[in-house]
């Protein structure tokens, strides 16, 4: 089986299970586990960027943040 095997079966379970992703991505569970993650992200780049970047920092935090998650 090559790659291009597996992308397809990887998609094809992914269009018979559309509903339960979907569902999956906006749960209360993915809403925590995105927080943390973005969290600590956000803190990286605040880190490591200079402070003049720390409000497109935080605009694209909470774009990503509401793209996942129930909130």
């Amino acid at each position: 089986m090559g790659f291009d095997d597996l992308v397809n079966k990887g998609k094809d379970a992914y269009e018979q299970n559309k509903d339960r992703v979907d569902d999956a991505l906006r749960s209360e569970k993915a809403e925590e586990i995105s927080d943390s993650i973005l969290d600590k992200g956000e803190a990286l780049a605040k880190k490591v960027a200079p402070d003049s970047a720390d409000s497109k920092i935080d605009e694209v935090r909470a774009k990503l943040d509401g793209k996942i998650g129930d909130q």
